[in-house]
């Protein structure tokens, strides 16, 4: 029962993102747009990443006393997570080195290892409760022992009430250690398996095997090494880039591999000595000229599928090719982008105008950015929400929405969501009564028109998802990976809706079909009206969420059929398909232009 109150408590506390673990570790949040060097140089690699696996930007935190090289990842999925590294990390790593720790990081992420590793901690703070408690019953009894209440209690009799009490204490203080020390076991034997996977997807992800190679290396001939003097390090070492705390006698308790095996997985030509130079001059080789096709070069032949844009608000016009097995590359590394994408994001970054992307890393500009994005493209429409922005925000606010308007208009239709994944990042540094302001508007603003497109539903689920958890008490989801056959409805809502995007009707049919061909056992049929709706399609989403990781990227995969069934991908397919990933918890990464 102990044990049990404890782990819901936790998962209580933790599910409104991986920050409540960062703080406990004594981790400071770094502000979006930060002038500190080593930090925005942290901060760049963590916004790279997030694009290039098409996800919000994890908030990057800073444990400035720890002089150790480490860092965690944290949270209960992707929509919630947060990346941290130590000062040590940052003065000690050259960008390259930083980079390989980071994709390490974003590995955990984006496979899930975080939820694990958070039941963890859990369930170990609860055994070690039963050990803390039956030390402090120990400590009051002989701190009260020997006084004049202790002497009066035995001569009426609570001798043996005392004596029961330091029994029962002793048996929790056994208990405790017994369980504390079977878990410490169960929880370096899950961990030290998925460091090693961690490492490998870190290596695909940048291209550069000597990065986190050389991060490892730097670990080892580094005074303090990977050590932590946290008070709480112990309850979340498994949480960790390397070895946090102490690995016990033998390394019983290790949560990670030794250094000498993860550098010898990763360079087989190692020489077996670690780095102790102090040097952080980040690596001037460009590997650029290195790259093969890739990912987008994959491509057989010179098939391609047109991807279309199709206005859906203000001045977005878009016409582009990508190889038509593109998504599907994707979907092969759902959770493992390559170095091309991040390229790809770093390119969409440095391509944004510098009046935007300042925007966007600032809290403040953050929301008006977002309100340009809904804007309409009917003047009169328009007209009426910069009225309503006008009233709800005031003059100024108002002036820096008309200010950027034009900078958003003319952003390429590829770079919406995106630019929303930088602006959210920044928006969860917002106080709750600006948060309570933000949604009253944004609503306004979503109801102008009496309509939602597709467009502005996306950013409804973006908004509600990796938003309104930091800011509104959402309970928490129980776990379940309920049968795919249960939740049939469901699929075939998505999967209708999916095919109902950018196509007429003898299209769509077309399309389900692809789509239901690899999901044969289900004998789904296409759903027609409100059922297919976008309300419809956000209720079976919900309901989809209880499926398995494994079943939700099979139905990932089978919309993405659905979408290049016909060989042209619109933007409102694309966009579409990247939203319900995103909702589902399996991030693909972004299409890439041939």
């Amino acid at each position: 029962l102990i044990i049990g109150a404890v782990v819901l408590v936790n998962w209580i506390n933790f599910a409104r993102g991986g920050k409540q673990i960062a703080a406990a570790l004594g981790g400071r949040l770094v502000q979006p747009g930060t002038d500190e060097p080593l930090e925005q140089r942290a901060a760049n690699i963590v916004q790279e990443m997030a694009l290039a696996a098409n996800m919000p930007v994890p908030s990057l935190f800073v444990l400035d006393e720890e002089t150790g090289i480490n860092a965690f990842a944290a949270g209960t999925s992707p929509a919630n997570a947060v990346v941290a590294v130590t000062r040590g990390a940052l003065t000690s790593l050259n960008r390259d080195q930083l980079q390989g720790v980071i994709g390490h990081e974003f590995s955990h992420i984006l496979n899930g290892d975080m939820r694990i590793s958070i039941k963890l901690i859990g369930i170990l703070h609860g055994i070690l409760l039963i050990g803390m408690t039956g030390h402090m019953v120990l400590r009051n009894l002989f701190y009260f022992g020997g006084g004049s209440r202790s002497r009066r209690s035995k001569k009426e009799g609570g001798g043996q009430i005392i004596l029961v009490i330091l029994a029962l204490s002793v048996v929790a203080i056994i208990v405790g250690f017994i369980g504390v020390f079977f878990g410490n076991l169960i929880k370096a034997a899950v961990s030290r398996q998925r460091e090693f996977l961690a490492d490998a997807s870190a290596v695909q992800f940048t291209r550069d095997p000597s990065g986190i190679a050389d991060a490892l290396k730097r670990i080892g001939g580094h005074s303090d090494g990977s050590r932590l003097e946290s008070a709480n390090a112990s309850e979340a070492s498994h949480l960790f880039f390397s070895q946090a705390v102490w690995a016990g006698i033998g390394g019983l308790w290790a949560t990670h591999p030794p250094l000498t095996e993860r550098i010898k997985a990763i360079d087989p030509s190692w020489n077996g000595k670690f780095d102790s130079s102090s040097s952080t001059t980040s690596s001037n080789t460009s590997r650029t000229s290195q790259v093969t096709s890739g990912f987008a070069g994959s491509a057989q032949g010179s098939q391609t599928a047109e991807i279309v844009s199709e206005e859906t608000s203000g001045n977005l016009h878009s016409t582009t090719t990508t190889p038509i097995n593109a998504i599907h590359a994707g979907l092969n590394v759902v959770g493992e982008p390559t170095l091309e994408h991040q390229q790809y994001a770093s390119q969409l970054i440095e391509q944004l105008p510098p009046t935007l992307l300042d925007a966007v890393h600032d809290p403040y500009s953050a929301r008006a950015v977002i309100f340009c994005f809904l804007l309409d493209s009917d003047q009169e429409v328009q007209k009426k929400q910069l009225q309503a922005i006008k009233a709800q925000t005031g003059d100024d606010f108002h002036r820096l929405v008309r200010r950027l308007q034009n900078h958003v208009d003319d952003l390429d239709v590829t770079k919406r969501l995106p630019v929303t994944d930088l602006a959210i990042s920044s928006l969860r540094s917002i106080s709750s009564k600006q948060y309570r302001e933000f949604i009253k508007c944004f609503n306004t603003l979503i109801k102008a028109d009496e309509k939602i497109d597709l467009f502005e539903w996306i950013m409804i689920q973006v908004i509600s998802r990796h938003l309104k958890p930091q800011f509104e008490k959402i309970k928490p989801k129980r776990e379940s990976h309920t049968a795919l056959k249960k939740l049939q409805p469901d699929c075939e809502t998505l999967l209708s809706a999916i095919s109902e995007a950018g196509n007429d009707s003898e299209q769509a049919i077309q399309a389900f079909q692809a789509g239901a061909n690899s999901l044969q056992e289900l004998s789904l049929v296409p759903v027609k009206g409100n059922q297919s709706s976008l309300r419809g399609l956000a209720q079976a989403l919900e309901n989809l969420s209880s499926a398995s990781a494994k079943d939700r990227r099979r139905l990932i995969d089978a919309c993405a059929l659905a979408v290049e069934a016909d060989g042209i991908i619109t933007w409102q397919e694309a966009e579409l398909l990247r939203g319900v990933a995103d909702l589902l918890d399996c991030p693909i990464p972004p299409l890439l232009p041939s």
